[in-house]
């Protein structure tokens, strides 16, 4: 299946947005314990400037999140949640009113807020619905893109013992069914995301990154966020910190096998990663 120059739209604010370009996706944690210090940013001063930076470096949409979600975090009530996202949003909108941005949240409430109140153009989901049970009614009333993850348990269970039988289909399966149940809530825009770092061992995720391409056969564009996550830095016996050569390197495999989101912290080097393979993607047949 040709993954890679089939034509893929999304609607946000009442434009087509079309992924067969690959889009960057820039990384904003409004949260005190997010796995990466580089990507936390407390006070209002930070994150306008780490907005200007990642719209001047060639973001396409913004992804905001209030609570942190990596293995073993502490839980966030909603309330301190639509705290934390009314204080960012309101900055971001407030400085980039014409900026696209996605929030990160499993909650329909703080979803409808989101999108109703701060003008937010997508919603990102680490549970596609299975947390909050209301979740996908919200999205088909909202009407916006919606990324669909792929995460085994939860975010304090996900990492005592994955297990699967075959993790590349089981995830298709999963989709599938997501999907399915998606579509008779009449929600149009999906997006899919395999779930790199949740609920996965490290040979979980390597073997979704190397078979990417299977999720071709859902037909809908792909999301993955590699960005200095553990599968990077520990094989290499490093930390977050030292993980962007290895996300560079990810990134450009997944682009190479279909991706059309890359979900990063580093949006200057996906940028140019996307520029590269691009130019991979665009060779004459037989040419070099």
């Amino acid at each position: 299946m040709d993954v890679f120059f089939k034509k893929r739209t999304i609607l946000i604010h009442g434009v087509l947005y079309d992924l067969s370009e690959p889009r960057v996706m820039g990384i904003l944690n409004y949260t005190p314990d997010s796995f990466y210090d580089g990507s936390r940013y407390p006070d209002s001063a930070s994150v306008i400037d780490r907005v200007e930076k990642m719209i001047e470096d060639g973001a396409d949409f913004i992804d905001v999140g209030a609570v942190s979600t990596r293995p073993g975090a502490s839980q966030v009530s909603e309330k301190e949640e639509i705290s934390r996202l009314a204080g960012v949003l309101g900055i971001i909108r407030s400085g980039f009113p014409d900026v696209i941005i996605s929030v990160d949240t499993f909650r329909s409430e703080v979803a409808k807020i989101a999108v109703k109140e701060f003008g937010a153009g997508m919603i990102n989901d680490i549970s596609s619905g299975s947390i909050d049970n209301k979740m996908l009614e919200t999205i088909s009333e909202l009407q916006v893109p919606y990324v669909a993850m792929h995460m085994q348990g939860t975010p304090q269970t996900m990492q005592e013992n994955p297990e699967y039988g075959d993790v590349v289909n089981d995830v298709i399966r999963f989709f599938a069914e997501r999907v399915s149940m998606m579509r008779q809530y009449g929600i149009n825009d999906v997006i899919i995301d395999p779930g790199f770092g949740f609920g996965k061992t490290l040979e979980h995720n390597y073997t979704l990154a190397g078979r990417l391409e299977e999720f071709g056969m859902l037909d809908l564009p792909v999301l993955v966020g590699f960005s200095r996550k553990s599968m990077i830095y520990k094989p290499l016996g490093a930390g977050p910190e030292e993980a962007l050569a290895g996300t560079v390197a990810l990134n450009a495999v997944a682009l190479i096998k279909g991706a059309n989101i890359l979900r990063v912290h580093d949006v200057s080097e996906a940028r140019d990663t996307i520029r590269v393979v691009s130019r991979l993607r665009n060779l004459p047949a037989g040419k070099s």
